[in-house]
């Protein structure tokens, strides 16, 4: 293993050389997407059951502050990680985080869940994007998807999981607080791990810019900015892409509870779909991210977008659990496809020097689909019903699918 950062001599690149520090951080991850799980089954229930909200839009609000808010912490995560360090912006996030399930347990009004949402979107845009960057940097260019793929594998396979948890708990000692403990443990062990135990990765990245025959290129935030976001057409497609996918991911945190109460559906038996469609999203990623170190990129992203778009047009016509486990099985199938394979792309494309930037950039329009997603299925399921809100979301991915099949190269070029 390379030792603390502070010994650059010992650095090596690689997964097998840096394997104990990348084994916290798959942990570390595991523990942020948690801080996300335990609030996938149980929190629209609560501002529907406890607080006796009528309006979707009202109810999926905590989910317009969790995205805003982690959409711009992932826009100046990566500034703050060439800046200030992977490490010092990773504690900053569980110390954020820590808040959250306590306010979430005495939450007296749904202004506090929308509160407690704001600082959760600190925490995922800062933690996640540092867990992210950490294993990059770590890894080398060889094995980016492998990274990201073990890394997201952690994160959602922990957010199906707590989906589950929360579901059966809330089934039997109620929606509050019970469920909501998991989250204080998951906010806990994460402040101590990253305190504690995690070392900062910045010798790593001045090792690999070292060894590349292309010099950095000085580039400005704006610059970044516009590259990922625009003028670059791979960037362009792989940040539209992630918009979506998470777009769609939040119509379906927020409207899918509702929707299959609506119907009937138990809690228990809820939090076994919201858990299915994050743990296969989680497990999948183990295959697809090496898969596209191999394959590439592209046919999975625009392959896997079409497959959510088939996962929720099933969910939305159909009307049996079954079914609707056969949905969720195709979103977490399409989603795993989908995410390793974003991240990778904008890793090939970007220089190790303003990599961080390009990936923070990503992944304020990614996350900035929660958002987004969120507020427009809450308009049209408030105005037009659910059926309505998850087709034309479904409507909206199989676009974003054929926009990546149109403008995106599919080639790693050397940075």
């Amino acid at each position: 293993m390379a030792g603390p950062a502070s010994d650059a001599s010992a650095v090596r690149l690689g997964i097998r050389e840096n394997w104990e520090q990348f084994s916290l951080l798959i942990l570390v991850n595991a523990l942020v997407g948690g801080m996300v799980g335990m609030e996938r089954t149980v929190v629209p229930l609560i501002g529907s059951e406890q607080f006796r909200l009528a309006s979707t839009t009202l109810i999926t609000s905590f989910i317009v502050s969790f995205g805003v808010v982690k959409a711009c912490a992932n826009l100046v995560s990566g500034q703050l990680a060439d800046t200030w360090g992977r490490k010092r912006v990773l504690v900053t996030g569980w110390l954020l985080g820590l808040p959250v399930p306590f306010m979430i347990i005495v939450a007296p009004d749904w202004g506090w869940i929308v509160a407690a949402n704001a600082l959760l979107g600190l925490n995922q845009g800062f933690a996640w994007s540092m867990t992210v960057n950490m294993k990059i940097d770590i890894v080398g260019p060889k094995s980016r998807g492998l990274a990201v793929g073990l890394n997201e594998f952690a994160g959602y396979f922990a957010v199906g999981v707590t989906a589950f948890l929360t579901g059966y708990l809330a089934s039997r000692h109620g929606l509050r607080p019970v469920p909501i403990y998991l989250g204080v443990g998951y906010a806990v062990g994460g402040v101590i791990l990253s305190i504690f135990v995690i070392h900062d990765t910045r010798h790593h990245v001045h090792l690999e810019t070292r060894g590349l025959a292309k010099p950095a290129t000085a580039l400005s935030f704006r610059e970044v900015f516009m590259r990922t976001s625009f003028t670059d057409r791979n960037l362009f497609a792989v940040s539209q892409a992630g918009l979506v996918n998470n777009l769609n991911d939040g119509m379906s945190w927020g409207i899918f509870p509702l929707f299959f109460s609506a119907l009937g559906l138990g809690v228990e038996r809820i939090g076994i779909l919201k858990a299915v469609y994050p743990a296969v999203w989680g497990i999948g990623q183990v295959i697809t991210g090496p898969l596209s170190d191999r394959w590439g990129r592209k046919g999975l992203i625009v392959a896997g977008m079409w497959v959510q778009a088939l996962g929720l047009i099933l969910t939305g016509l159909t009307g049996h659990f079954l079914w609707w486990l056969v949905a969720s099985v195709l979103l977490g199938v399409g989603t795993a496809m989908v995410y390793p394979s974003l991240i990778a792309a904008v890793s090939d494309e970007a220089h190790p020097s303003w990599r961080a930037r390009s990936l923070s950039v990503y992944r304020f329009w990614r996350d900035l689909g929660y958002a987004i997603g969120a507020l427009t299925g809450g308009l049209i399921a408030d105005r037009f019903g659910f059926v309505a809100a998850i087709l034309a979301i479904a409507a909206v991915t199989f676009v974003s699918g054929a926009i990546v099949a149109i403008a995106m190269n599919e080639h790693r070029r050397a940075v």
